[in-house]
């Protein structure tokens, strides 16, 4: 099988880029169809309108109601279709970035993602991942090309919540364990190849650039500031994850992450967050050397990223539930079988107890 890399068209980062947006839009088309939601359009609006002007491209907006589901591409798809527009951009986090693919893919029509925070590696992949209208997994649609154009103005990313940051530092995280899982057992990642040396370094240079600047960029934006430190970490998380990923393939941590949308008690956290912990429990049901361990429950503390049960807002463990997250990510169509052993909910249980009681372990010795 040969082995395959893929990325976007085209990735562009720095501070005010936004008001260049329409500059890069029009080689795709002349009337942009906008999907954000309320409060993203109030963050972006007038940046958008001075570049709509500025390059002569029309501009049709339409509110995004919350959830990357069926009823929700159904319904943006035939309002982009109604628009007379041509082009399609996401503009915010990672449920408007895949909603704003799906629909272009549908559409058949080239699509922007501009993303408003650094939470999550969606902005460069061609993938969505489907949740039901509750918020559970359902699956992945995978795509057949990345998208057009990804533009980042980290001026805006530096100004949201450093909570969001975190997040996507958490699904960064991952990035590298689940792509050398994924070399060791040979399996065909996201793209449908192998991996690549450059996909593997990628992933290598996600997770060092995470050890060497998460702290600094954490602090940073918690100012409100954009720092190097923060420009590096938004390229992490952004297109280092998002190319290391797709390329390199997933593995256990983003299959217990869709284990845990089986628990209510995890809806209000974000994607990164739930990832963060899936990577730990990935490392455990590895055996990872206590060095490696120590590293990463170290960084996900120093950070705020959840390391036990308890973080996770599951306060009561049960294990009735905790089986059925298990199972959940050990579904025959999910990746936690590209890991280089045989996988079982029994072995997934254990992981998951064995991590939350790292954590918990991590936290009285600090």
């Amino acid at each position: 099988m040969a082995k395959i890399i893929a990325s976007p068209s085209r990735y562009i980062q720095g501070r005010g880029e936004l008001d260049n947006l329409c500059e890069h839009v029009k080689r795709l088309g002349s009337k942009l169809f906008v999907l954000a939601s309320g409060s993203g359009k109030k963050r972006v609006e007038a940046q958008l309108e001075r570049s709509s002007r500025a390059h002569g491209v029309d501009l049709v907006y339409e509110e995004f109601r919350g959830e990357c589901c069926d009823p929700e591409i159904q319904r943006v798809l035939e309002a982009f279709r109604a628009s007379g527009c041509d082009v399609l951009a996401g503009v915010g986090g990672g449920k408007i970035h895949d909603t704003a693919k799906a629909v272009a893919h549908y559409a058949q029509v080239p699509v922007v993602i501009v993303p408003t925070i650094a939470s999550t590696d969606a902005p460069c992949s061609a993938l969505s991942v489907i949740y039901t209208q509750d918020g559970v997994f359902d699956r992945y649609l995978f795509l057949p090309s990345n998208p057009n154009l990804v533009l980042v103005d980290t001026q805006i990313v530096s100004a949201a919540p450093a909570r969001l940051l975190v997040a996507g530092m958490g699904d960064a995280l991952a990035t590298y364990f689940e792509a050398r899982a994924c070399r060791r057992s040979g399996a065909t990642n996201c793209v449908g190849g192998k991996v690549t040396l450059a996909a593997m370094e990628l992933a290598r240079l996600c997770y060092e650039t995470l050890m060497a600047d998460g702290v600094k960029a954490k602090l940073a934006v918690e100012q409100k500031v954009c720092t190097p430190a923060v420009e590096n970490i938004v390229e992490a998380n952004t297109y280092l994850s998002g190319v290391g990923f797709e390329s390199g393939g997933l593995a256990g941590a983003h299959a217990i992450h869709n284990g845990l949308t089986a628990a209510p008690q995890t809806h209000d956290l974000y994607h990164g967050e739930k990832v963060a912990f899936g990577t730990l429990v990935q490392l455990v049901l590895e055996n990872a050397d206590n060095e490696e361990l120590e590293e990463v429950v170290g960084f996900c503390q120093e950070v705020g990223l959840p390391t036990t049960l308890a973080d996770l807002g599951i306060q009561e463990p049960d294990p009735a539930q905790l089986m059925e997250v298990a199972r959940l990510a050990c579904a025959d169509t999910d990746t936690l079988h590209n890991m280089p052993f045989p996988v079982d909910p029994e072995s997934v249980y254990a992981a998951i107890m064995a991590a939350d009681a790292l954590g918990r372990h991590a936290n009285c010795c600090c």
